[in-house]
């Protein structure tokens, strides 16, 4: 990832390189250039990652802004949920980068960046919760039900920080603002980087990060369209298909397919989004902190 003049990383390109990175890799169960849903294409997901570059890139905003401004420029190409969750996740990431100074010349440290997101986290207001909201309703998520506290139908009463917590339970987008995006910094990141390192390409190494997310953590995504039981067959499927090689062998591509076959379904019901969402943070964090080049881990094979 390329330094501006300042020495600062081009934060939109990284949000951008970072979804269009996601979008292109075959994940099972996920869009891509060869699937689509009924209502959703690949470029549906193109015109995403274009469209957030101008909120994505103008972090040094309130963090609820960043996301009501994201989705709103979502809408203006998408008429569908393509990136609610994504843009929830890179908003604070992008925040979080912002803020730090300006290296010099060089990437940001991981470190550096995780610290940073915990004060972006740490100082969310209510006002951020209701930007927040607002964006939520505009994007209209599938499946997303009602709860009886700080249901994003009303107006809410506590912190963006505070809001998240309480949904962290049901929503794996919701846990990562609780945990401090453990699973995009501890699993996906970390995935990302080993399959970078053992040489696989961009797009059998998005496809590993992802395996390897779904394989640990339930999807909230599917639990909440076809219930916690299927999440969980899920989630022991991908686990299944990484003890076979998963990218990595002829078995586990077989593997894959068939996962991607068991997943697909008229509704949509089985569709692993929210992993497919953090494993869009997982890419962000590595491009911010200097994981597109061969010197921090993998070759520079464009996506094939």
């Amino acid at each position: 990832m390329r330094l501006t003049a300042s020495g600062r990383v081009d934060i939109a390109a990284a949000a951008q390189l970072a979804c269009m990175l996601e979008a292109f890799a075959p994940k099972p169960g996920n869009v891509s250039p060869g699937a689509g849903f009924g209502d959703t294409s690949y470029m549906d997901f193109l015109a995403s990652a274009a469209a957030i570059g101008r909120s994505l890139g103008s972090a040094s905003r309130p963090l609820g802004e960043i996301i009501l401004m994201a989705v709103r420029d979502t809408r203006r190409w998408v008429d569908v949920n393509t990136n609610l969750g994504i843009v929830l996740l890179l908003a604070p990431l992008a925040r979080a980068a912002a803020l730090l100074p300006p290296p010099d010349d060089a990437p940001i440290e991981l470190g550096e960046l995780r610290t940073s997101l915990a004060t972006v986290l740490e100082e969310s207001s209510v006002d951020d919760a209701r930007a927040t909201y607002e964006a939520i309703r505009l994007a209209s998520p599938g499946g997303l039900g009602s709860v009886d506290s700080q249901d994003v139908a009303s107006e809410p009463t506590v912190t963006l920080a505070t809001a998240m917590h309480l949904a962290a339970d049901r929503d794996g987008v919701a846990y990562e603002y609780a945990t401090g995006f453990r699973a995009t910094f501890e699993v996906g990141a970390v995935a990302l980087r080993a399959a970078r390192r053992a040489g696989l390409d961009w797009n059998d190494a998005v496809v590993e990060t992802y395996l390897t997310l779904l394989a640990a953590y339930p999807d909230t995504h599917i639990a909440r369209r076809a219930g916690h039981a299927r999440a969980t067959e899920v989630t022991r499927t991908a686990g299944a298909v990484l003890d076979v090689g998963g990218v990595r062998s002829s078995a586990g591509r077989a593997a894959i397919a068939q996962l991607h076959a068991d997943l697909s379904d008229p509704h949509n019901l089985a569709n692993p989004g929210t992993t497919a969402d953090i494993t869009t943070a997982a890419l962000f964090v590595t491009l911010l902190t200097g994981g597109w080049h061969s010197r921090h881990g993998g070759s520079d094979a464009a996506p094939r």
